[in-house]
């Protein structure tokens, strides 16, 4: 069995912003933070998910995006900070939300900060992360891809892009023959329904489109704040999609108890159990409890013939 957690949208406190900072978009998630959700996403209650993560002790931790609010170099090195204490690079998996493109950053100053905990196997701990990126855990493999774009004032959309879906639809042929449990990772829910239009994945469509071909074991989102399930229809069935609540989320609040799902993926003769734990923080912020439990089963894609020489 492989145990691994998946938390999403932390949103760290905001440290001081320089007035300078402010003359962009910013101005729009600076005045949202201090107005609304520095009351809402807590770092005491983030504090509770760290504890109970640390207490599972889990092969792997994946964060679906969204580590800082209104992207300044500030909360870039606070994050890569943040990181280093979930955990090393190599247990550790780490994807952009919308929030971590809220504007764009010169090279060395946005999330390419994380690099260590973005690239694929076999690159360059140095190198700046490039989509998608594969990380092979035991039977597991991560298939981390980006949404982050720079959108306008007052849209929270997410977009992947023509390329990155066409190497995604490789990769992941590659990863049915070679037998393992593709779980894929992306902060925009892609199915239908998933969010609304200005928070939406553009390209969802395409996307689905591409895992209809293809096939998919899990697909982990965050964005939304809560926990959904939802589905993409392939002709093989259907590929669960599971979003995660913010890890930061306090109880009591607008978007109610945040937490963390809690996954063990088992090997069956036809495909794969996996298990799902969803830890919701407690009333008194003391870790987490148990909310719901639930199973789902993944066969194995069926691998196309290799081609003559």
């Amino acid at each position: 069995m492989f145990t691994f957690t998946h938390l999403s949208d932390p949103h760290l406190p905001l440290p001081p912003v320089r007035m300078h900072e402010l003359l962009s978009k910013r101005v729009t998630g600076w005045l949202s933070w201090t107005r609304r959700r520095r009351f809402m996403l807590r770092p005491d209650a983030l504090a509770a998910t760290m504890a109970d993560i640390g207490a599972a002790k889990p092969d792997h931790i994946v964060v679906t995006g969204d580590l800082v609010n209104i992207s300044t170099v500030e909360e870039f090195r606070q994050a890569a900070d943040w990181l280093t204490r979930l955990g090393p690079p190599d247990h550790v998996t780490a994807i952009p939300g919308n929030h971590d493109a809220y504007v764009r950053t010169p090279p060395g100053e946005g999330f390419d900060l994380w690099a260590p905990y973005m690239v694929g196997d076999g690159a360059p701990a140095s190198a700046r992360p490039e989509f998608p990126a594969v990380r092979r855990r035991g039977p597991v493999a991560f298939v981390g891809l980006s949404t982050a774009v720079p959108m306008p004032m007052l849209v929270a959309a997410g977009t992947l892009g023509a390329e990155q879906i066409a190497r995604f639809e490789a990769v992941m042929r590659d990863l049915a023959v070679a037998g393992l449990c593709r779980v894929v990772l992306i902060h925009h829910p892609p199915q239908i329904g998933g969010a609304k239009p200005r928070k939406a994945l553009t390209d969802a469509a395409a996307f689905r489109a591409a895992v209809e071909r293809v096939g998919a074991e899990l697909v982990l989102h965050g964005h939304n704040h809560r926990t959904q399930l939802g589905r993409i229809d392939t002709p093989q069935g259907g590929v669960p999609v599971l979003g995660a609540a913010s890890a930061s989320a306090a109880p009591g609040t607008r978007y109610g108890a945040g937490g963390y799902n809690l996954i063990r993926v088992s090997a069956q003769d036809t495909g794969w159990a996996i298990d799902i734990e969803v830890r919701t923080i407690a009333d008194d912020l003391a870790g987490c409890r148990t909310a719901q439990r639930f199973r789902l089963v993944a066969p194995r894609p069926p691998v196309a013939p290799a081609r003559a020489a």
